[in-house]
């Protein structure tokens, strides 16, 4: 994997000295290089023991509780041309790419991330920057579960999985066009139970990178903010997502047709009160109502394949209830909401009470918007991905 690493690491530094001769030279689209970024960057650090596999089950026999990563990303500063950018301490977003090596390539591989991120101060001084970042994205390239090849890795279901990034990190301005970051993030890669096996990998690690800034640093634009009104929206919205069980003890069917298990339909409302406590906030209280196939699900073999057996409906009737959060971004939110069922009936072995909603929701218009949340369970375990489009009352 070294060998792998100094390849990517000797393309990166490639790629950013032709970046660098192009801005030079201000030959090709100034217009689009405008006030736009490379930063290249690395981590090395723990990867938490949330499983057997992690834990030494594995063909290495030894813990799997360190990573390395390198990553590559064109950012955008804003400047304050719209108000958001003014309200968010003139923050910089974009693209990135992000490749990991967890010493285990056989069993895991070595996941390639592609992701958005969002980078915006707390604080900010004359020549650097105390900033929280939040990046989002699909990651390929696992070496995932399989019962005749890679039967230890109950980590990682499938060949994808969803990538969630959050940290911190410090900012400081070398030159016009060098800037040093250092700092530290949390990562999660699961996707949202949509293959099982799905334990998910979460790890936390520091970081160091450098940005070159492709044109000279720019003037923020400072704006007169109008007054503030508190403001309160209703949101009525709908979901629908699919959940991957397998059943162990099936007998009579092949071992590969048995692990790829049975798929079931979760369906669901949620009605949510919010009001907006800052230009950058907004808490609330919601009701979610879902209708969940894959409680105490069956199955039954027909034909050498595994069909999924109906049960009675209420059975399947979950109702929860959630405090929220938003963080608003322009158009975009990040959604926080920790809930707790207050009706389900009972089965050995289910999820907890206890349960977290997390995600990104993105209005279209003042009215509509669409979503995605992942509903996972002990902060670590996902349930399942709700897809969601849905109608606010009274936002702008």
């Amino acid at each position: 994997m070294t060998s792998k690493l100094n390849l990517l690491l000797t393309f990166l530094a490639f790629s950013l000295f032709t970046f660098a001769q192009n801005d030079s030279l201000k030959t090709t689209k100034p217009s689009f290089w405008q006030n736009k970024s490379i930063v290249f960057g690395y981590q090395n650090g723990y990867v938490f023991q949330t499983n057997d596999f992690l834990r030494g089950r594995n063909t290495q026999a030894t813990n799997i509780d360190e990573y390395q990563d390198l990553y590559l990303k064109l950012s955008k500063q804003t400047t304050g041309n719209k108000l958001w950018e003014q309200i968010y301490k003139y923050p910089n977003w974009g693209f990135g790419m992000y490749v990991a090596d967890f010493y285990n390539p056989a069993e895991i591989g070595n996941p390639i991330a592609l992701y958005g991120f969002f980078n915006a101060p707390f604080v900010r001084w004359n020549r650097g920057t105390f900033n929280y970042e939040i990046s989002f994205g699909a990651t390929a390239n696992w070496k995932s579960f399989n019962p005749l090849t890679n039967q230890y890795n109950v980590a990682i279901g499938a060949g994808q999985s969803f990538f969630i990034d959050a940290g911190l990190n410090l900012d400081f301005e070398l030159s016009n066009h060098l800037d040093l970051i250092a700092g530290f993030s949390l990562t999660h890669f699961s996707n949202g139970a949509m293959k099982i096996p799905n334990s998910g990998i979460n790890s936390i690690a520091p970081k160091v990178a450098l940005k070159y800034n492709l044109y000279d640093r720019p003037k923020f634009i400072k704006q007169q903010l109008p007054k503030f009104k508190p403001t309160n929206d209703w949101e009525i919205s709908t979901f629908v997502s699919t959940k991957n069980l397998v059943f162990d003890t099936l007998t009579n069917v092949a071992i590969l047709e048995k692990y790829e298990g049975a798929y079931f339909t979760v369906l669901g409302i949620t009605g949510t009160f919010n009001h907006q406590i800052s230009r950058m906030s907004k808490i609330g209280i919601g009701l979610n109502l879902a209708y969940n196939e894959s409680v105490n699900g069956q199955v039954a073999i027909q034909n050498n394949d595994i069909v999924d057996v109906d049960g009675p409906f209420m059975e399947k009737f979950q109702i929860s209830i959630f405090p929220s959060y938003e963080l608003v971004v322009n158009k975009m939110s990040l959604v926080l909401q920790p809930a707790f069922y207050i009706y389900r009936k009972q089965f050995k072995n289910q999820s907890p009470t206890f349960h977290q909603r997390i995600g990104l929701k993105y209005h279209i218009t003042d009215d509509i918007f669409v979503g995605i949340i992942l509903r996972d369970y002990a902060f670590h375990v996902s349930d399942f991905i709700e897809w969601t489009v849905g109608y606010s009352i009274g936002a702008k």
